[in-house]
């Protein structure tokens, strides 16, 4: 009965040290708050375990139209480190985030980048185009951005923030290989994607693609019928037989476009789904930067007469 005793009591301890040493390496944790699908899964890479990361938005939503709700405020006000893209991407959040930025660690992780590197935006003069996720090569250069501000909120991590970064980098260029490979199979004379809006003209200076966007960089423009019309007009002259539609983004515009072309005559395809300002759902290979990105260009590539593997660089693709 005592041998019993002392076993219940022994393991009573054990588990309640057990319980102390997960709940200590909880409170050690950095609270990362990040604006984006991609941002958050550079931060939760780079940090392993020693960050728990939180994206504000999630797969299908709009950056650019996304206003931060109650939730929002609370989680990046109690936040260690919040992490945004900045570039204007996140237009409706812009003045909130700048002044929680007075009192706590706020970085804007795209704004570290150099200037040359970036495109102008032709909506809002002296501000740059946002999506550099599109390029994985732009996008490296994020991460690194990300590393240094996880280093700045919790020195006593650099070595594990430097190590995991230096092994995201390298997939990050396994990645930006395959892409590259696989959409220079594309015809020189098919090499025009046209999407819901402007968000793959880093994509095309990268590979080398003419991006033509219904709606300007951010999607609070409205495409009108004149527009419709004139593109319209160009798929015809330019026998342009496949268009895409994007996952944060309606397909209205793009359906329309189609449907235009085909009363003209001239038969378009949806050429498949991209994901353009997020990712996919969370727990999939799509929900993921590289998922993402490997996901687009083997879409790509293989609407437009490229050669590509079905399930692409990693072969996860469904």
């Amino acid at each position: 009965m005592n041998l019993t005793r002392r076993a219940l009591t022994a393991a009573a301890a054990a588990l309640a040290m057990m319980m102390a040493g997960t709940w200590a390496l909880a409170q050690e944790r950095l609270d990362v708050v990040a604006t984006t699908g991609m941002i958050a899964d550079a931060a939760q890479t780079v940090g392993g375990d020693l960050v728990e990361v939180r994206a504000l938005m999630g797969p299908g939503v709009d950056p650019h139209a996304y206003r931060q709700t109650r939730t929002d405020i609370v989680a990046t006000a109690n936040a260690d480190l919040v992490l945004w893209n900045g570039l204007y991407l996140e237009a409706q959040m812009e003045e909130f985030l700048i002044d929680l930025g007075q009192d706590r660690a706020v970085v804007p992780v795209a704004e570290g980048v150099p200037e040359n590197l970036l495109i102008g935006s032709e909506d809002y003069d002296g501000r740059y185009d946002p999506h550099l996720w599109m390029n994985p090569n732009l996008w490296s250069r994020v991460v690194l951005n990300v590393r240094d501000a996880l280093i700045e909120a919790h020195p006593e991590g650099e070595a594990t923030f430097a190590a995991n970064a230096d092994a995201y980098l390298e997939t990050l260029r396994e990645l930006a290989l395959y892409t590259t490979d696989v959409l220079s199979s594309v015809p020189a004379e098919s090499r025009i994607l046209l999407t819901s809006h402007d968000a793959f003209n880093y994509f095309g200076n990268a590979y080398g693609f003419e991006v033509i966007g219904i709606q300007g960089i951010s999607t609070e423009s409205e495409a009108g019928l004149q527009r419709i019309a004139e593109l319209v007009d160009l798929l015809i002259a330019r026998d342009i037989r496949a268009v895409f539609v994007e996952t944060s983004v309606s397909d209205r515009n793009i359906r329309a476009l189609v449907e235009g072309a085909r009363a003209e005559g001239h038969k378009v395809v949806i050429g498949g789904e991209l994901y353009s300002d997020a990712m996919g759902e969370p727990g999939t290979y799509e929900g993921t930067y590289v998922g993402m990105i490997d996901s687009n260009a083997t879409t790509i590539a293989g609407a437009l007469g490229g050669e590509a593997p079905d399930t692409g660089m990693q072969g996860l693709l469904n």
